[in-house]
Order: C-alpha cells, then sequence, then structure tokens
C-alpha cells in the first residue's frame, strides 16, 4: 500500500533533517541532490520546517552566490537545550547542549560518601541547575542520566541494587520535579557502547560487546545495531560471572569473587603490588589503575632490549644481530662527535650505569600488562563463547589507557581460548564515553519528539 500523503511528508521531513543534523548547513539544492526529491517537494518542506521553527536560513553558499537558491538553511540549535549526566558513586558531571549536541556548559559536583540522601540529591539537582544557567538555557526539554546499576525495562528506572548509593536512584524524580523536562536514565555501560558505536571504536561495528574496566566491571551488548538488555535489564552484568583465579564465588548480592575481582580498579591495583610497581601520583582525571595500565604500556613500548631478532624496530641503527659490538653515531660535528673527530661508542641499551635497573622496571610493567590480559581474556572469552560478536572493546578510563599494547595482549590470549575469530580494540573515548553516550540519547529523544509531524 502506497504511503499516504500525508506519511509522505513525514518520512521526507525526517530525512531532510537527518542529514541537516549530519551534513551541517545545506541548499535547497544540495538537499534535492541528497535526497533525490523534486525541486517542488524540496521547496514545501523547506517551507514546512521554516513554519515550524525546526529550521532556518543561516547564510549563503558562496560569497559571490545571492538569491533564494544560495540560502543554507539549518536546524534551530536553540530550539531545545539537552542535559547529560555522568553519575559516578563519588560524584556527578553534566554537561549541557543545544540541540544539535554543541557544548554550551560543563560542571562538576564531588559528593562524599556520608553526604546522606537527601544532601547529595540536592548538590546534583543544583549542579544541573546552575550549568544550565551557565548555558543561557530558559529550560532543558530533556536530561538524560548515564549511571551504574540495573534499569528496570519496565519502568526505565534504576533498581535498588546493593553496593550503590540511595541517593543515585532517587535523583531522576528529583529533577524530574524540579525541571520541566524529559528525565531518562540508562546504565553507564550501555551508554558506553552508544557512544563508541556513533564516535568511537566501533563505529565500524553493528555487532560487538564493550567491556567496561573503571572502578568496577561491565558490558555492553549491541547485536545488528540494537542494544540489547535483557528481559530483567541486567544483560552484561559480567563482575558477577564466576571465574577461576578468585578466592570465593559471587553472590547474588555481592560481585566479590566473580569477573569483578580480576578486572575492577582495586584488582588491578593490586596485581601491580605483586609486580612492585610504584603507586601513581594522584591525576585527579582518572583513577589510578588507570594511571597504572597506561604507565605499563608505555613502558612495555620503549623498554630497552639487547640486539637481537626481538629488539625494537626504529632509533638508531643497531649492530647486527646477536653482535656484542657497541653501536656509534656518525660523527659529524654533533655532540657525540669526540674531539679528535672518532665515533664516539654508545651502548645499546643507553647509560650502562641504568640500563638494567631500567631494563628490570619495564620487564616489570611487562608482565604485569601480560598478568592482567591473562585475567580479562578469561572475561572476554566467556562472552565470546555465548555471544560471538566478532569485536570486543575495552573501554573505561582502563581500556583506553591499555590502548593497542592491552588490546593485542588480550586479543592474542583470546585467539589461544576461542575457536571463534575476534578482534579486541582499545576505546577511543575512555571514560568520556558515558557522558557521550547520555548526551546522544537526550538528543535523539529531542529530536524524535520535535522532528515528529504534528497530529492529525
Amino acid at each position: 500500500m502506497p504511503a499516504s500523503p500525508s506519511t509522505a511528508r513525514a518520512i521526507n521531513d525526517r530525512l531532510a533533517l537527518r542529514l541537516l543534523q549530519e551534513e551541517g548547513p545545506l541548499t535547497a539544492g544540495q538537499l534535492k541532490q541528497l535526497t533525490g526529491l523534486s525541486r517542488p517537494t524540496v521547496a514545501d518542506l523547506v517551507e514546512r520546517l521554516t513554519e515550524a521553527g525546526l529550521i532556518s536560513v543561516v547564510g549563503e553558499s558562496g560569497e559571490q552566490r545571492r538569491g533564494p537558491n544560495a540560502r543554507l538553511y539549518g536546524i534551530v540549535a536553540d530550539r531545545a537545550y539537552l542535559a547529560a549526566l555522568d553519575v559516578r558513586t563519588e560524584g556527578v558531571t553534566v554537561v549541557v547542549a543545544d540541540l544539535l549536541g554543541t557544548e554550551l556548559a560543563r560542571a562538576s559536583v564531588p559528593i562524599a560518601d556520608d553526604a546522606g540522601t537527601g544532601p547529595a540529591v540536592e548538590q546534583a539537582v543544583g549542579l544541573v541547575e546552575r550549568a544550565g544557567k551557565e548555558a543561557g538555557a530558559d529550560r532543558l526539554h530533556t536530561v538524560a542520566i548515564g549511571a551504574p546499576g540495573l534499569i528496570d525495562p519496565a519502568t526505565g528506572e534504576l533498581r535498588d541494587s546493593t553496593g550503590l548509593p540511595e541517593w543515585h536512584r532517587r535523583l531522576a524524580t528529583a529533577l524530574g520535579e524540579r525541571l520541566p523536562a524529559r528525565v531518562l536514565v540508562e546504565n553507564e555501560t550501555n551508554l558506553a557502547a552508544l557512544a563508541e558505536q556513533r564516535d568511537g571504536a566501533a563505529r565500524d561495528r553493528d555487532t560487538f560487546v564493550l567491556l567496561w574496566l573503571g572502578l568496577g566491571t561491565g558490558a555492553a551488548v549491541v547485536l545488528d545495531g540494537t542494544l540489547r538488555r535483557g528481559a530483567s535489564g541486567g544483560t552484561g552484568e559480567i563482575g558477577f560471572l564466576p571465574v577461576p583465579g578468585t578466592t570465593t564465588l559471587p553472590s547474588a548480592t555481592d560481585c566479590e569473587g566473580g569477573f569483578h575481582s580480576l578486572g575492577a580498579a582495586a584488582a588491578i591495583d593490586s596485581l601491580a603490588g605483586e609486580y612492585a610497581l610504584p603507586a601513581p601520583a594522584p591525576t585527579g582525571n582518572e583513577p589510578p589503575a588507570a594511571t597504572l595500565v597506561r604507565a605499563a604500556a608505555e613502558a612495555a613500548t620503549s623498554r630497552p632490549q639487547a640486539d637481537g631478532p626481538d629488539a625494537p624496530r626504529g632509533g638508531n641503527a643497531a649492530a647486527p644481530a646477536g653482535s656484542n659490538a657497541p653501536q656509534t653515531r656518525p660523527a659529524a660535528g654533533g655532540a657525540d662527535a669526540s674531539s679528535d673527530g672518532t665515533d664516539t661508542p654508545v651502548h645499546p641499551l643507553g647509560d650502562p650505569d641504568t640500563a638494567p635497573d631500567t631494563r628490570r622496571s619495564a620487564d616489570a610493567h611487562a608482565r604485569f600488562l601480560d598478568a592482567l590480559a591473562d585475567r580479562l581474556a578469561i572475561g572476554v572469552a566467556s562472552v565470546v563463547a555465548v555471544l560471538d560478536p566478532g569485536c570486543v572493546v575495552l573501554g573505561g578510563e582502563v581500556g583506553q589507557a591499555g590502548g593497542e599494547v592491552l588490546a593485542a595482549r588480550v586479543e592474542a590470549r583470546l585467539a589461544a581460548l576461542s575457536p571463534l575469530p575476534t578482534e579486541v580494540r582499545p576505546s577511543a573515548l575512555g571514560g568520556a564515553a558515558v557522558l557521550r553516550g547520555a548526551l546522544l540519547m537526550a538528543r535523539d529523544t529531542a529530536q524524535d519528539e520535535l522532528f515528529a509531524p504534528p497530529p492529525r
């Protein structure tokens, strides 16, 4: 059955708005070319969307061009304002953006463990209100919250979870009461997967799993382009997965003894201690576990090695493999030339007095990464055996910090554990993926409502 005229108009309008969202301002001629619609149809939809206040003339396509055909049309960005929240155990970060997702304001507030439910909620709500004012938003249209825990698929609300602060569950209700906005809540790992699929490491994948590695562990499952939440909203609660290498089993109320005990931040800190790695200086930008992994990855890629088949590539030309001859740099009048014009021998590992310590430190970092990869591969192999996603993204602050160095180690171990070919990639967005995913969810929801055809 062919679409009715009103349905056809709605489809054309959404197509034009999607193109304006993705491509930026376009002329009527460019819309005609990209949509394949006739010139009169494009003229009608431009007029319709302009009258609805969804698009407006934002400029002209060329300094020398004038007239209607040169007008550039763009989405009216201030038609609606959005807020995205990343709710953690230790505090809240909020971003306020316009309808196009352009960030206008950002703010954070720490929340102490002993703050109490009421004061904690008030701190978070006040933060959102202040950020909205800073952004110049008279009102917020949609607020999206990313938080740890299970989301009830029937109600869309955070379920009561042992170990998470009560103010997490109260926050959405409080925001709905204080703000004339639609308030949405989603699991933080699911939002991270949305962000990695749109803007990060999984842009070319319709099916993949994101393994969250941060303060805790979690997983998000995307199959055929759709986020899968499960019957009770618990898909991806990998922290409760029973695994070898722990001293106990997880319970229904405590993930201690599950994969959480192998891959969460505290477990990574403890593992680093086993290899006598120094505690990192606090950075304020990432958890100590991520700083440890980042330092180990950097040390592993740059660790000095004796000449031979395993020597690192690049750098100064080395003596032939197996040779004990020292390296030399050409004396071209530079700092390495001796006073008599002869070449100055250079030890293949740098300063011979410090090279052994440097190598021992680098080796310890490499062994730490190997042990961490062994642990992570256990959880990844379990996911791969059930879902066969073809791609696993190591997400969160730790996954991003490990980069290709950690991802390659996990992939190699996974290949030995599973017959299913699986690519392992590091996160492109790290901990910022939660906030980015929340903003994408808020933007999609607002645009779905505002771009919908008027009721008949």
